[in-house]
């Protein structure tokens, strides 16, 4: 089994923290790490203004790598919305997705997607977006509920973001594609594992379980981290989906009691 796992909106592999490597020691590998056009390693790519584009750079880029599907794709956020277009595009190429803390149309209200309570946060952020110390610490505060290491975190976090900077034109391109997205009505031909947040202050949880609902899929909701549910309980993200996997990932209509 391939796990490729995908970020979100402005985020690249880097993002994942230690992530990869909890997912490795669970027996859960082996890992690749993509980078959206517009991230990371592709930052100085233009960013694709739809999520299709944007699926299709990460079908090539797996290809170029040599590794051939199907594949397992844990996804978040805006890439959550790519994995499910390559699952409901591609059915042949993947074999399960996990989506952390993603929402998309016609399943979830404009209102649910992105909170009008985080809008003059992320205005604070566009208006300072050359500011790595400002942003990153911003960022934190707005999508992760975790601050234990806050200082290690931001450090790192501005770090990346001067080695790899995400343009502010990519950053409304990437947004553009998120917002115009609209998955099939169908479900995915894949086993579906939904992770959510309790204090996810970007997306509502409720969009997870209204995926969930409409897909007949297993969801299951952390009760105290925030959007970057990865960041703030990886043991959790990992365990849960170790036990998703060990309960046979064909029964999707199982949910976990909460």
């Amino acid at each position: 089994m391939t796990w490729v796992l995908l970020r979100g909106l402005t985020r690249e592999a880097r993002h994942w923290g230690g992530l990869p490597d909890q997912l490795l020691k669970a027996g859960l590998g082996p890992v690749t790490l993509l980078d959206l056009p517009g991230n990371g390693a592709c930052w100085q790519q233009p960013s694709p203004t739809t999520v299709r584009a944007m699926m299709t750079a990460a079908r090539a880029s797996l290809a170029a790598l040599g590794l051939m599907p199907p594949y397992s794709l844990l996804a978040m956020s805006l890439g959550g919305m790519v994995a499910v277009d390559w699952a409901q595009q591609h059915p042949a190429d993947i074999e399960r997705l996990v989506l952390v803390n993603t929402s998309m149309r016609p399943f979830n209200a404009l209102a649910q997607r992105l909170r009008p309570a985080c809008w003059p946060q992320l205005l604070r952020i566009a208006a300072q977006w050359k500011n790595p110390a400002g942003v990153e610490r911003r960022i934190h505060q707005l999508t992760c509920a975790n601050s234990d290491a806050l200082q290690a975190d931001t450090a790192v976090w501005q770090q990346i973001r001067r080695s790899a900077p995400v343009s502010s034109a990519n950053a409304l391109r990437q947004l553009l594609a998120a917002a115009r997205f609209q998955a099939a009505a169908a479900a995915p031909a894949c086993p579906v594992l939904l992770l959510s947040s309790a204090a996810d202050q970007l997306v509502d949880p409720a969009c997870s379980a209204t995926l969930a609902a409409a897909w007949g899929a297993r969801h299951d909701r952390h009760r105290w981290a925030g959007h970057d549910l990865c960041h703030d309980d990886p043991d959790w993200t990992c365990q849960t989906v170790a036990d998703w996997l060990a309960q046979g990932t064909s029964a999707t209509s199982y949910k976990r009691p909460s």
